[in-house]
């Protein structure tokens, strides 16, 4: 369990050690004597056990710990750890789990991917392959159209010639008086004969070539509608291959779907845990004595102080929380009896600016508490407001608080003022840069290298920070 200091000390104060037990003020061993009569005895015992009740349910709220009512708040802030702890074993088992469906999701989108790609691929095959199939159709209608039109001259051609053989068949038929009656001489008969038999010939030889032609335009036909037919099964079989991938793409993309809800899940149940945590962890801060502002309040004016001075929040409400609980345990003594009054009884005057500030702010001295001082150490008190300063070093950052925040006068006991404060008394130190060497001087002042400074303020202040960090990045979601 964290460690609460015992006593409100000044932050520049040397050698005194706020976790050390110190001796009794009154002596709680001392009997007064008491007349009381048996009858009134039981009366009194059951006014002693009303008593301690209404002190049990109020204590809480008391700026020490002690008794009862103290071991009851720290059995409830153990067992709030204790569940805290659970609640981060859970977040830890969570984010893995998260983590796992993450990389699942990436593998499938990254497979998904793929087959968009290789449909993307066959598509421009199948497309590549119509394109081919659309050619060659059209080169087997051109065919076709050629055979038809050779198929036409190969019949004109026999034709004529079947005319030619019809006619020399007739002439076959004639005498030789009825030739040289038609024929002016003997000679101009054998000229038609032989001009007759020439264009025989000539028509023979050319219904040869066509012949051939059209058995050579089938058989390109044929081959061509050979090829269509290799190409339509090539086709085919891409349109299969698609449906196939496209097929394997849906189920990835069902996997997928599946797969991204299931993390939806998981982040809500680990938004939901991590919510949970830091409401357990609000209640042990307030029970740890952070009652005088929320969490959420308090990380706004940590924010802002932030923002203005590049000391990390979380380490400006880590070191609030150790000096005042956050502007709850604020002191409980007056500056006639807590703070450095000056030569010749000490070397430092804290009661002349503390006098000027509560003027500047309205306020009444003899009312206003402070920090109280280790009267067995010698140690003043006097500090002030939630950070805790002194009125000499409150002062010197006086008109600094006043520009940053605007405040006419700045206010130590003003929450706004307060963390800016602290946020520039830690960045005069090497906040930003050194956050437990700052925290050890906002501590132990110029001596702040030493042991207590450093391994026990400084190294709570820093787990308190890591502690807080957390519940600023959830408010930061």
């Amino acid at each position: 369990m964290r460690l609460k200091p015992r006593l409100l000390i000044d932050i520049r104060k040397e050698g005194t050690d706020v976790y050390s037990f110190h001796k009794e003020r009154v002596n709680l061993n001392q009997r007064i004597p008491q007349k009381t009569s048996r009858i009134a005895r039981p009366l009194l015992l059951l006014l002693i056990i009303s008593i301690g009740a209404i002190s049990l349910d109020v204590s809480v709220f008391a700026p020490s710990g002690g008794g009862v009512r103290a071991l009851t708040v720290d059995q409830e802030t153990q067992q709030l750890k204790e569940q805290l702890k659970e609640y981060e074993q859970q977040i830890e088992e969570l984010q893995k789990t998260v983590t796992i469906y993450q990389q699942k999701g990436s593998t499938l989108q990254a497979e998904v991917d793929r087959l968009k790609s290789k449909i993307s691929s066959i598509n421009g095959q199948i497309s590549k392959i119509t394109k081919t199939l659309n050619t060659l159709s059209g080169q087997i209608q051109t065919t076709a159209s050629k055979i038809s039109d050779t198929q036409g001259k190969i019949e004109r051609s026999r034709d004529a010639l079947a005319g030619i053989i019809r006619r020399v068949s007739k002439d076959d038929e004639k005498g030789l008086v009825e030739i040289l009656f038609e024929n002016q001489s003997l000679s101009d008969f054998f000229v038609n004969v032989n001009d007759l038999v020439l264009l025989q010939e000539n028509l023979k030889e050319t219904l040869d070539d066509l012949d051939v032609l059209k058995d050579d335009l089938i058989t390109q036909k044929e081959l061509l509608a050979l090829e269509r037919s290799d190409v339509e099964v090539l086709r085919l079989y891409q349109v299969r291959q698609k449906e196939e991938v496209e097929g394997t793409k849906a189920e990835q993309d069902h996997l997928l779907a599946v797969t991204k809800g299931q993390e939806a899940s998981y982040q809500t149940l680990l938004a939901q845990t991590e919510a949970t945590a830091s409401q357990i962890r609000a209640r042990i801060f307030r029970l740890l004595g952070g009652g005088q502002m929320t969490f959420e309040e308090a990380y706004k004016f940590a924010k802002f102080a932030e923002q203005r001075t590049g000391v990390r929040a979380a380490l400006i409400l880590a070191v609030l929380d150790r000096e005042s609980a956050l502007g709850r345990n604020v002191g409980q003594c007056t500056y006639h009896t807590a703070m450095a009054p000056g030569p010749p009884n000490s070397t430092r005057d804290d009661v002349t600016p503390f006098l000027a500030i509560t003027k500047k702010l309205g306020l009444d001295p003899e009312a206003t508490l402070v920090s109280c001082p280790i009267v067995a150490d010698g140690a003043y008190g006097g500090a002030m407001g939630p950070a805790q300063f002194i009125p000499t070093t409150w002062v010197t950052y006086e008109s600094r608080i006043e520009a940053v925040t605007g405040s006419r006068p700045a206010s130590p006991w003003r929450n706004l003022d307060a963390f800016v404060a602290s946020g520039l008394y830690l960045k005069d130190s090497g906040g930003a840069t050194n956050e437990l060497a700052a925290a050890a001087r906002y501590y132990c002042g110029g001596n702040w290298q030493r042991s207590v400074c450093m391994n026990v303020y400084g190294a709570a202040v820093i787990n308190r920070a890591a502690q807080i960090q957390k519940d600023i990045d959830v408010l930061e979601r």
